[in-house]
């Protein structure tokens, strides 16, 4: 399966590789933002976390068909939120409806450093779906002692018990997702898409037997369940109505079935039927035509994800996470854009790629500028800003895909911090100028890229299987870095200029380099602890992308690592020879996803992306002590009230904001909890 980055532009964009919320607001006038009346981005801040508002625009302008459409598919999108909570982990519902009540009910003394360190817990528990942390995937440590825990649960009369309470506090289950070389990934894996029984060997062999109908179109086969160990027999508990998940997955149709009723046009109002009926019968072919038909969907202002999509928190790569995204289409923007869309395939023609590697005909990428209106599952709190969809191969090859750049929650990004931290590790007066006044427009055109033309990018050798298959554990790592490499190519490239995309493509290039090395090599190691590997998928491509050219273009001195005054700092010397390196790699790269090459992409992750260089890590996090800022941002999703008639019909559906981070949690669990805690 092709994969498709939802975090890696994300989190570089709310981090630093090119610094996406530490940018001032010069960016090309080709694709500057609309002047955005005052707005309140930032709602607050606790340990290593800051969560951030979004608005709408463009809401006003909807029809109020197109306004129920979306209140619709949003209400489907949260009523599905405790699914991904059960898929992070077993006991995670149970945790957090102890955690709540708590919170909710306790009268007793809420000034001191216990019940402070109890509710930042619980407020990153929220955070992460879950008792694990959204990023790294270590479990989270408790700032409070069990007796403290204990005291609480009684004043409230509270019930955690056993094994759920414990393991708040023991050593089990320490890694959602364990992507480490050498071990039972999944054995050793919290995420709640095994039984706690089921192996390594028990998946492979499981999914070796099956056999799609049309080889040529290979079902999906496992995203849609939990594959767990009865009496020694493996056996799939499949996501659909009346089976696992069912209550809140009837919720779900509920809310697709109103939103059929309004939809923009046939297509799609049919492809929304489809995806009614995958969720009724959890039929993967009912999947696959499903997105053949949303694929092919592209009229209208409104359109949306939803459903078991994303594999990164499976270690084996076949289990989807449950996601939704609505989306509101930005026509200005997206006019701007579907330039890369028309020119695809004379960026495949142009790319680095074998010849028998490239695609001969790029088949209907899309690409959209959209306003997000709402998020659930796992897009929110933390979200993506880019999606490229559907994520099986033969569909992309065939009907092509979507690809989409959430406008306004990277416009709420790049408006919600400052600059201090940038200027700390850019190397000189001259790199900080280019990140300044380019940086955003960079940012927006690697997303772009990344997006329609890295991912709609290449081809699988005849008779080569399924990446998820020949790479593995690996496979999602690889496919983010290609497609990284394939938006860095083409960066540098006056083919941007020519397109009118920039008025100075060498300038935008510059600044897009300096932001990938600057954080592939240092800055997002501040999101590690001193002595820990990387092993967030993204986290890994960007760093061995970012390794390995540096360590090729040492003979010409393309990069060079400075010291001054006892800090470190990476500078490019040579751009062009730069570009070169990052097409030689992606070259490679496709070659490895071509062939499905295994040992040569264990070699490359684990050679370049997953040990860090002590010394500068014990730097990083030194020099990055004085900022207060937190390394990640979230969002809370503006709320959508429904006003009707003593009929009850819609008459107006108003865009509100919350105040607080805990009141919008608690009203989801108020409103949205439809699975047991035990499922």
């Amino acid at each position: 399966m092709q994969l498709k980055t939802i975090l890696s532009i994300a989190l570089v964009s709310s981090l630093l590789w090119a610094c996406g919320n530490e940018k001032s607001e010069t960016v090309n006038h080709k694709m500057a933002e609309k002047e955005v009346v005052k707005f309140d981005y930032n709602v607050e801040q606790f340990a290593d976390i800051k969560i951030l508002r979004y608005q709408i625009p463009g809401w006003e302008n909807l029809s109020l068909k197109e306004q129920k459409l979306v209140y619709y598919l949003t209400q489907a999108g949260l009523s599905g939120r405790d699914i991904m909570w059960d898929q992070n982990y077993r006991y995670n519902l149970t945790i957090r409806k102890a955690l709540e009540k708590i919170y909710t009910t306790f009268e007793g003394d809420k000034t001191n450093e216990n019940w402070n360190a109890f509710e930042a817990y619980l407020k990153r528990v929220w955070f992460s779906n879950g008792i694990h942390h959204h990023y790294s995937n270590d479990k989270l440590k408790p700032g409070f002692s069990p007796e403290y825990l204990k005291t609480l649960l009684e004043a409230t009369q509270t019930t955690l018990e056993g094994e759920a309470f414990a393991v708040l506090f023991n050593d089990k289950d320490a890694k959602k997702v364990n992507q480490a070389k050498g071990v039972d990934n999944v054995a050793l894996s919290a995420v709640n898409f095994y039984g706690p029984n089921v192996t390594n060997v028990d998946v492979e062999s499981f999914y070796k037997t099956k056999v799609s109908p049309n080889p040529e179109k290979p079902l999906s086969f496992g995203l849609n369940s939990q594959l767990v160990k009865e009496d020694g027999v493996l056996k799939e508990r499949v996501y659909k109505s009346g089976g696992l998940y069912g209550e809140a997955i009837d919720e779900i149709i509920k809310w697709l079935e109103l939103a059929q009723g309004v939809a923009e046009n046939k297509a799609q109002g049919d492809a929304l039927g489809l995806l009614i009926e995958y969720y009724k019968t959890g039929d993967l072919q009912t999947w696959d035509d499903y997105n053949v038909a949303w694929t092919g969907a592209t009229e209208g202002n409104i359109d949306y994800i939803n459903s078991f999509i994303e594999v990164y928190n499976d270690p084996l790569g076949y289990r989807g996470s449950y996601e939704s995204i609505i989306q509101i289409n930005d026509f200005d923007m997206s006019k701007k854009m579907k330039v890369l869309s028309d020119n695809a395939q004379w960026f495949e023609d142009h790319s680095t790629l074998m010849d028998a590697h490239k695609k001969k005909n790029v088949v209907g990428v899309s690409y959209k500028v959209v306003s997000v209106a709402g998020e659930a599952g796992d897009a929110s709190p933390s979200t993506p800003i880019g999606v490229n969809l559907p994520n099986a191969n033969w569909i992309r090859a065939a009907v092509g895909s979507k690809s989409v750049s959430l406008g306004n929650i990277i416009n709420a990004y790049n408006n919600a911090g400052g600059s201090e931290r940038l200027k700390e590790f850019v190397n000189d007066q001259e790199e900080l100028e280019l990140e300044e006044k380019y940086g955003q427009l960079a940012d927006k055109l690697h997303t772009a890229l990344h997006e329609v033309i890295g991912h709609a990018s290449g081809q699988l050798n005849p008779g080569v299987g399924e990446t998820k298959e020949t790479l593995k554990n690996y496979a999602s790592t690889l496919e983010e870095g290609r497609a990284d490499l394939v938006g860095l190519y083409y960066l540098y490239d006056p083919k941007l200029q020519e397109l009118g995309l920039v008025d100075d493509w060498k300038s935008v290039g510059k600044a897009a380099y300096d932001g990938y090395i600057r954080n592939g090599l240092m800055t997002q190691l501040i999101r590690l602890n001193l002595g820990d590997d990387v092993e967030e998928a993204h986290m890994r491509n960007r760093q061995w992308v970012s390794a390995w050219v540096f360590e090729k273009g040492k003979a010409d001195n393309v990069i060079e690592k400075i010291t001054r005054d006892g800090k470190t700092y990476f500078n490019i010397n040579d751009y062009e020879k730069l570009h070169d390196l990052f097409g030689q790699l992606l070259r490679e790269t496709q070659r490895i996803k071509s062939e499905g090459d295994f040992a040569a992409c264990k070699a490359l992750v684990e050679g370049y992306g997953v040990k860090v260089d002590q010394e500068i890590h014990a730097e990083v996090l030194e020099r990055n002590k004085q900022f207060t800022s937190a390394p990640y941002s979230g969002f809370v999703n503006p709320v959508l009230v429904a006003e009707t008639d003593a009929n009850g019909d819609i008459t107006a559906i108003k865009v509100t904001q919350p105040e607080t981070f805990d009141g919008q949690m608690l009203n989801y669990s108020k409103n949205f909890s439809f699975l047991p805690e035990v499922n």
